[in-house]
């Protein structure tokens, strides 16, 4: 049952993200070896020495530094939209089922998601064995909340209901690997990979058109993981001119073949560019701009099958265009010197969702790192 449509693109993607990852390994051994008196060339610590806190993998250490960091991330979803245009739950209910044909299912969609939020605890370890190559690895501890309404087969009201899944994610390794680096400015290519270490089969109750509770495998969007592996490459350029820093970051997620359930979620491509102003060697701003494109999620689960629009492959990805704004502060001083904090809040200014589909309200993430 799969998107054959979108299989040729699929495979050239993979296999293009294939040999940039074969590159990268190219390019690690060789850059390698630069001179280190390049790479120690090394700004005076500054607040927005790091980007703002919702970019990962954007900047890199001297040898032999750690670093520990901590992220918590919320985002908060309300509404639905069809592509650009927001639809009230009886329009969603007018949207055909796409599991019609099976027995008990109803001709429409009978249940409408209205409200999620997605908590995010990200713990990361950053390490660099040599000048030129900094190692990360990110663990996300995740919390999803869904709110629905479910209809009667004439349409009529029965009532709300939630769900809720909890657990870890997906485990994320990265290699950063410098380009360039001249004090000043710096290039880096980010190559990672995931493994599908969170759950891809978490069930719930929910309250069905003919108003009873059922206990069922619930949604895509409401699982923990991919349940593939999946590259992680990408190039992260920073610099800076007195008291402004700038940055760009592009990172893109290719999903290596189908899940043990019979799916793949589709690849995506993030770019975003920042500017920031240090008001004081402690403290700065930044605002930032972030641009995202997924494709639909390629295959279905056949243990997935509801009159609800998250049940429907096809419901998934899009277009959106973020604008954010924050705050770094790392502390000149005191037991708690060298400890850097960070905020940065934002909400999207473009959706062009593949729907109907949930529309992103807002995201905030606050964050702690230290590097010894």
């Amino acid at each position: 049952m799969k998107n054959t449509n979108s299989l040729p693109a699929s495979r050239a993607t993979k296999q293009l993200s294939a040999l940039l990852v074969a590159s990268l390994v190219s390019v690690s051994a060789s850059t390698t070896a630069l001179a280190d008196d390049n790479h120690n060339t090394y700004a005076p610590v500054r607040a927005d020495g790091h980007a703002p806190i919702g970019v990962m993998g954007d900047h890199m250490h001297k040898k032999g530094e750690w670093m520990l960091s901590y992220r918590f991330m919320h985002m908060d979803m309300e509404g639905n939209q069809i592509g650009k245009d927001n639809v009230s739950p009886q329009e969603v209910i007018s949207q055909p089922n796409r599991f019609s044909g099976l027995p008990m299912m109803p001709g429409k969609l009978r249940v409408v998601p209205t409200k999620m939020t997605m908590d995010m605890h990200m713990l990361g370890a950053m390490y660099a064995p040599t000048n030129n190559v900094t190692l990360m690895a990110m663990l996300p501890i995740i919390e999803k909340d869904m709110d629905h309404l479910t209809f009667n087969g004439s349409g009529n009201l029965l009532g709300g209901f939630s769900t809720k899944t909890d657990g870890i994610g997906d485990l994320k390794f990265s290699s950063l690997i410098g380009l360039y680096n001249d004090g000043r400015t710096k290039v880096h290519l980010n190559a990672g990979f995931s493994a599908p270490t969170g759950s891809i089969t978490e069930r719930g109750n929910v309250l069905t058109p003919m108003n009873t509770t059922a206990n069922l495998r619930l949604p895509y969007a409401m699982q923990l993981g991919t349940g593939t592996f999946d590259l992680l490459p990408g190039i992260t350029i920073q610099s800076r001119s007195g008291d402004f820093s700038y940055g760009a970051q592009f990172m893109a997620r290719f999903h290596l073949g189908t899940n043990d359930e019979g799916y793949s979620w589709g690849d995506k491509q993030e770019l975003t560019a920042w500017i920031a102003y240090q008001w004081a060697p402690w403290i700065s701003t930044s605002l930032r701009v972030k641009g995202t494109n997924q494709s639909k999620i390629s295959g279905i689960d056949s243990q997935i099958a509801a009159p609800v629009q998250t049940a429907d492959p096809n419901n998934y990805g899009g277009e959106r265009i973020d604008l954010l704004g924050g705050v770094n502060f790392i502390l000149p001083d005191g037991p708690l010197k060298g400890h850097r904090f960070a905020l940065e809040a934002g909400a999207p200014v473009y959706q062009d969702l593949n729907g109907p589909q949930m529309e992103t309200d807002f995201t905030i993430t606050l964050g702690w790192q230290k590097a010894f």
